[in-house]
């Protein structure tokens, strides 16, 4: 059930591809011939999918990739740093925000969501890679946080806060100041990244992991990542008292009847994330 009053869903959305199939949705950046720089445009509609995404009933797994050789280079230099330039304080804070609300959108939307990187994430693309859940990455693909290369601090787009959390603080310090690249190799070992494979291969490892998602028992699924986001700057006893009504909740649900029953008739459990 969703409850949306007057407001419809977008139908159509005209600064990415956008498509759902079988629970799982789709954002592929479409800007091959800029590496899928982003836009003043595109950051708004990312933003206002985002919003949208976890009253849809047909979609229980987000996934974000680019089109062509590149996951996102970045802002775009000519349509968006030109632009910025001859902006006033208050226009370049509420770009600064709606870019920040993209991110904020992606760890508070609780559908899974994978960052298929399939070549350069760069800059603000290198961001909303971090900001998944689950960063699978094409032999080819690297990341680069490359702010302080253009006159800007690495703290950009919450990557200061999740970075640390990923990699610990001496690893993103490295990153965030240098500015120098991360290869897919690289991003594994230092826990960036979830699992390298060939480039050929990253369609086929996407959509994998996006159907056992889309088909596992989503609603423990979900609240699983709304805990693991709420509980970073939780002391213990919140956490525990989080985890403790997450999972009274979850122990009257459908999906957790239906493990005892598969479990009693030695099947396998048919999930529908009730």
């Amino acid at each position: 059930m969703s409850f949306r009053a007057s407001a419809g869903f977008t139908e159509r959305w005209g600064h990415f591809d956008f498509a759902v199939a079988e629970g799982i949705a789709t954002v592929t950046l479409d800007r091959p011939d800029r590496l899928n720089a982003l836009t003043f445009d595109v950051y708004a509609d990312l933003r206002d999918l985002l919003a949208e995404l976890p009253h849809r009933a047909d979609a229980d797994v987000l996934v974000l990739t680019g089109r062509g050789r590149g996951f996102c280079a970045g802002g775009d230099v000519n349509e968006i740093i030109g632009e910025l330039l001859e902006t006033d304080p208050r226009g370049l804070l509420e770009f600064t925000r709606m870019t920040g609300a993209v991110v904020h959108g992606m760890r508070n939307c609780p559908l899974p969501i994978i960052a298929a990187v399939n070549g350069v994430a760069a800059g603000a693309g290198a961001v909303i890679a971090l900001a998944a859940d689950f960063r699978l990455c094409a032999r080819s693909a690297s990341f680069r946080f490359l702010f302080t290369d253009v006159g800007l601090a690495g703290a950009d787009m919450g990557a200061a806060y999740l970075l640390p959390r990923l990699v610990g603080l001496g690893r993103a310090t490295e990153i965030l100041m240098l500015g120098e690249q991360v290869d897919a190799g690289q991003a594994v070992e230092i826990g960036l990244a979830h699992r390298v494979v060939d480039d050929d291969e990253l369609a086929a490892a996407t959509g994998a992991l996006a159907a056992r998602l889309a088909s596992g028992p989503t609603l423990a699924l979900a609240n699983t990542k709304v805990a693991l986001t709420r509980e970073q700057d939780a002391d213990l006893a919140g956490a525990l008292e989080h985890e403790a009504l997450i999972q009274a909740l979850l122990m009257q649900t459908r999906d957790h009847a239906e493990f005892h029953a598969a479990f009693t008739d030695k099947r396998p459990p048919r999930w529908s994330g009730r």
